[in-house]
């Protein structure tokens, strides 16, 4: 079990430790250097070590925010799908996993910010404490440097006698930080799958304050409310020797008075690449915008799942491939991805859209769907379309066989592929190296996606003609019926279609035994690389990810399943 999972996860395994390594090792050379770092060591007779923890949790919030946008930039994971270093095997795999990733970084964002908060409130408390009159000695000496000409301070709090938060906030970094707290709260808290599933356009909407993180955290910094000595005055000043002498400054010609100056803004170096690459990824969606869409063909299907047929000049896609698609009289900042359903032999694309949240509903009634009567093409609204980007079933072909598992609605992205297969099918010159596909298909109602099981029963007759029958081996699951279809279904059982469906394969009913199908799968192939493919909710997901592992064998000869999510 260990060894397969060696198999399907060494390599994000070892990002991911890559990952933690690099922040592990920026906290802690930041920490020491902020510890030790003879310019700030009047720095820390004030603070202590707070001020090490601040300045080490900030620089691994730059990283991680400089990490951040890089997983949804969509136009470079595309761009990195097509060369040649990922275009195979694990490193392609990896690719898939650019949300899981966007999440992991966001966690870390969350940690850092934390803890930077919390160092810097235990900072503001020690220059307050060092202002009062119980202060004495050196930290008493250092606060009420900057009173006189000639004098810079190091405390940001020039009296005991304010309130240090009301205060902190008239300054440019309390702003800031307050803003880079507030809009990471909205973040985080919008983009729980609760909130994701309930209303997709709060989650939409709140996860574009990042533009206000961004902004704020370039100038954050610029406050320079973390002050340490001058390089001019540490040639003068001798801190080992000095410190000691604090009395003798005014007077002592070995220890004139330290001169203080904040520290340089950085987290704009930090976030400057990343910020370009998406502001490129923004003109790239505001250009495509602009380019014609001509909508030809509008379907209505049962459930409310809408079926849009389009041209767009210069489009190319791949089976798998996904778009965004943004409908200005409805929302003119709002982009939804749907997953491609046509074949790139067509000569159309075409998209799928169950209502699922306001905006759907929104476009389903605008294009005449939910029983509504069909509008003409000509007064249909306009639409905007970005794409298309790559997903993870593209590499299904990559494979010699493939299992291919959809639930309900996730059944559109293997639209595409299975018309792909059609068309080649129909050209006896293509030689795919993939040999075999099995697929399952579970749902509740199959006749809200009778539109699919047209397609798989026009699939079928293709390859019967083609004498290819044991290429496509389909598995239909339906896991909710009614008492009135249980007698029609057993009425009709020994027809020669099935009676749900139409096909000749017969509906299964229930939820697919997993252990068996693997291990049937497993024995027909030995010695054989198999990807698996799904598209579905998260419980599916975590049980075929299980199959993979314990089915997978530990001998680099044996039959090996390899895993992809369809996600975006």
């Amino acid at each position: 079990m260990m060894g397969c999972w060696i198999l399907n996860e060494s390599l994000s395994f070892l990002l991911v430790l890559s990952w933690l390594g690099v922040n592990l090792y920026l906290f802690i050379d930041t920490f020491y250097w902020y510890e030790e770092e003879e310019s700030f060591l009047y720095t820390r007779v004030i603070l202590g070590s707070t001020l090490a923890w601040a300045r080490a949790s900030a620089v691994c919030l730059n990283f991680n925010c400089m990490l951040i946008l890089l997983p949804i930039s969509r136009n470079l994971i595309s761009f990195l799908r097509g060369t040649s270093m990922c275009c195979r095997g694990p490193w392609m795999r990896q690719l898939d996993k650019n949300l899981k990733f966007h999440k992991l970084v966001a966690y870390g964002i969350a940690i850092n910010t934390t803890i930077h908060i919390v160092a810097h409130l235990c900072n503001l408390e020690a220059y307050h404490s060092s202002q009062s009159e119980e202060a004495e000695g050196l930290q008493a000496t250092l606060s009420k440097l900057g009173d006189h000409p000639n004098e810079s301070y190091l405390n940001p709090i020039r009296t005991f006698h304010t309130n240090t938060i009301t205060e902190f906030l008239t300054t440019i970094a309390g702003v800031t930080g307050l803003m880079i707290s507030l809009a990471l709260i909205l973040i985080l808290t919008s983009s729980t799958e609760f909130i994701r599933q309930v209303s997709y356009e709060l989650f939409w909407y709140t996860h574009h304050v990042f533009i206000i993180f961004f902004i704020s955290l370039a100038i954050h910094g610029a406050g320079r409310i973390v002050r340490g000595q001058t390089p001019e005055s540490l040639m003068l000043h001798n801190v080992t020797f000095c410190r000691d002498h604090y009395a003798e400054w005014q007077t002592a010609v070995q220890c004139p008075v330290p001169q203080f100056s904040g520290k340089e803004p950085s987290a704009w170096k930090w976030v400057l690449g990343p910020v370009v690459l998406y502001v490129c990824e923004r003109i790239i969606r505001f250009w495509r915008f602009q380019q014609e869409v001509v909508i030809t063909k509008v379907v209505s299907h049962p459930s409310g799942v809408l079926e849009l047929h389009m041209k767009k000049r210069d489009f190319k896609m791949a089976p798998g491939q996904y778009v965004l698609i943004q409908c200005p009289s409805i929302s003119s900042l709002e982009w939804h991805p749907f997953t491609l359903t046509s074949a790139p032999q067509e000569d159309f694309f075409s998209v799928h859209i169950r209502t699922a949240g306001d905006w759907t509903e929104a476009l389903c009634k605008a294009f005449g769907a939910e029983g509504l009567a069909p509008r003409e093409l000509r007064s249909l609204p306009r639409l905007a379309v970005d794409g298309p980007f790559g997903a993870a079933l593209m590499d299904v072909s990559h494979y010699p066989v493939s299992v291919c598992i959809a639930a309900g609605i996730g059944v559109t992205p293997f639209a595409a592929l299975l018309k792909s297969i059609w068309y080649r099918c129909c050209e006896s010159q293509t030689q795919l190296k993939l040999s075999k596909v099995y697929f399952y298909w579970i749902c509740r109602d199959p006749r809200a996606f009778e539109w699919f099981a047209d397609l798989l029963l026009s699939l079928e007759t293709r390859l019967s003609e083609r004498g290819r029958t044991h290429f496509l081996s389909y598995h239909i699951f339906l896991t909710g019926w009614d008492e009135n279809q249980a007698i029609h279904i057993a009425l009709h059982w020994n027809d020669d279609t099935d009676v749900i469906t139409g096909l000749k394969q017969k509906t299964f009913y229930g939820r697919p035994n997993w252990d068996h199908e693997f291990r049937q799968i497993a024995y027909h192939h030995p010695s054989c690389n198999i990807g698996v493919f799904s598209c579905g909710p998260k419980a599916l997901s975590k049980m075929l990810q299980r199959m993979c592992r314990l089915y997978s064998s530990a001998d680099p000869r044996g039959v090996h399943f390899y895993y992809h999510k369809e996600s975006f």
